[in-house]
C-alpha cells in the first residue's frame, strides 16, 4: 500500500492542476501504478487517493455498515474520473471539488496518513489554529517522554 503520507505543503492551481510534492509523490508505492481518485474530503477539503489505498478503503466501506457504505457512495458520487500523474506529479482536480473546498489560486497540500488532503490556505489555517489551541489544552511536555 501506499502512503505513510505526512507534511503539509503551500502551492499554486494552475488551469485546475495541482502539483504533489516529490516527498508525498515518493511514497506511492508500485502497485498504486501513479494514478489516483479524487474525492470531496472532510471538513469542505479535497482528498486524492493512490489507487491502492481507494481499492482497499472501497472494499473495506463496502463490506461496512449502512454509514460506512453511505460514506462510500458519496465519495463515488463526488469523485473525478481515475488519472495518471502527469509530468512531475500534477493532477487535476474537478472544478465541483475545488469549488466545494473553497480553493482558488492556492492551495494547502498535505499528508494525512494514507491519502492527500487539498484546503483553502485560510480554512485550513483557521482549523489548525483550534487543534493547537486544544492540544496544548490536552498535552503537556510529560506526555512527550518515551
Amino acid at each position: 500500500m501506499s502512503g505513510d503520507f505526512l507534511g503539509i505543503y503551500e502551492n499554486s492551481v494552475h488551469k485546475m492542476r495541482i502539483v504533489i510534492p516529490v516527498t508525498l509523490k515518493s511514497k506511492f508505492s508500485a502497485a498504486a501504478k501513479e494514478t489516483v481518485i479524487c474525492t470531496l474530503g472532510p471538513n469542505n477539503s479535497v482528498v486524492i487517493f493512490p489507487l491502492d489505498n481507494w481499492n482497499t478503503l472501497k472494499e473495506k466501506l463496502k463490506n461496512g455498515d449502512e454509514r460506512e457504505r453511505t460514506l462510500l457512495n458519496n465519495l463515488i458520487d463526488f469523485a473525478c474520473p481515475e488519472q495518471k500523474l502527469e509530468g512531475p506529479g500534477r493532477v487535476r482536480i474537478g472544478d465541483e471539488l475545488l469549488e466545494t473546498a473553497g480553493i482558488t489560486d492556492s492551495v494547502i497540500i498535505k499528508g494525512d496518513g494514507s491519502y492527500i488532503s487539498l484546503w483553502n490556505p485560510e480554512i485550513f489555517k483557521a482549523l489548525r489554529l483550534e487543534r493547537k489551541q486544544n492540544h496544548n489544552k490536552e498535552y503537556t511536555p510529560m506526555d512527550y517522554k518515551i
